[in-house]
């Protein structure tokens, strides 16, 4: 069976590893058999010939030998080792795709993962008002696809979402509520582990941005950092570990899987009474235009003394929002 074509378009590294499987079918070794001799797994090879996973100094030392490349992969790699790295956020997708567990971290928004179509064409449009709609839908397309993982039973997420994402009303209140709810009703049935970082929480090691953890079976966890229209892949062994420690850090201090999926209804019923309160304030404005047209026969308005207003006892007070500590979540 011919191997499946190499995509080398992506980046540098999946140029590497086209000529890592070009040394290696040369040799007539599979990935199997060049991962058992370095002690790696043979999916471990293919990610490295796919260019998912970047190929270190140590690993390039060992491939020249075994492959009798002549020093290429070491040479290649010493020289790419000051490169400055581009956007990884396409190797990212490929890689997520094999996770089987993913841990996340959204200082701003609602997880790509979690998010609803709605929410999604929100989230575009806000970074792209100027856009057609046909780009938005090319643009939010894989977002939506990620999404379908969860109807998966892996990869296993935990995600903790700060309580600026809560807050930060994008798409309006009914976008706002149905979000809320899908991630609820997720967290309810199981599928996924959610917590809220509250404003109380005080500072914490990812401050500075996003940061999401991917763990497999047969290779290595990857952490990826997201930053503006960008964002970096890292395997350093090292490096990941502290970002897993980081990670441990922000769930210690975040409420409760329980008490944020109580908190997240909340902050849904809050926006579904919002937007309630917005379409029935536009739709009295409305009528009451409707009301005081002139009569065009009589040239003067309709008389509407007879008809009652509403009491005000009866209109909803609704929170700007609802208190959220480490001990207790809010409550309407």
């Amino acid at each position: 069976m011919q191997p499946k074509p190499l995509d080398t378009a992506p980046s540098v590294h999946a140029l590497i590893g086209a000529e890592l499987r070009y040394h290696r079918e040369k040799k007539e070794m599979s990935q199997g058999e060049v991962g058992q001799l370095l002690f790696l797994t043979g999916a471990f090879i293919g990610m490295l010939e796919s260019g998912t996973r970047r190929m270190r100094p140590e690993i390039a030392l060992k491939l020249d030998e075994l492959l009798d490349s002549g020093g290429f992969f070491f040479r290649v790699c010493a020289s790419l080792k000051n490169l400055r790295r581009p956007d990884q956020s396409i190797e990212a997708v490929k890689a997520e795709q094999s996770a089987k567990r993913i841990q996340e971290y959204s200082p701003q928004h609602i997880p790509g993962i979690l998010q609803t179509e709605a929410y999604t064409q929100a989230v575009a449009h806000s970074g792209l008002p100027t856009a057609a709609d046909e780009e938005i839908n090319e643009l939010i397309a894989p977002v939506l696809e990620r999404a379908k993982m969860l109807q998966n039973p892996e990869p296993s997420v935990w995600t903790v979402v700060d309580e600026a994402a809560l807050h930060r009303m994008i798409g309006g209140p009914a976008v706002m509520a149905k979000a809320l709810r899908h991630i609820a009703k997720l967290g309810r049935r199981r599928r996924i582990v959610v917590q809220v970082l509250p404003f109380a929480a005080g500072g914490h090691p990812a401050i500075d941005g996003a940061l999401k953890l991917m763990a497999f079976s047969d290779a290595p966890t990857l952490a990826y950092l997201k930053c503006f229209a960008s964002g970096q892949l890292v395997d350093d062994p090292a490096a990941v570990a502290q970002y897993e420690f980081a990670f441990s850090l922000i769930g210690a201090s975040a409420l409760s899987p329980s008490d944020s999926l109580d908190l997240i209804e909340s902050m849904a019923r809050h926006y579904e009474l919002k937007s309630r309160r917005t379409h029935n304030l536009s739709t009295g404005l409305l009528c009451k235009s409707e009301h005081t047209e002139p009569d065009p026969e009589h040239g003067s308005a309709p008389d509407v003394s007879h008809r009652k207003e509403p009491p005000s006892h009866r209109l909803l007070a609704i929170p700007d929002r609802p208190e959220i500590t480490k001990e207790t979540t809010a409550t309407e």
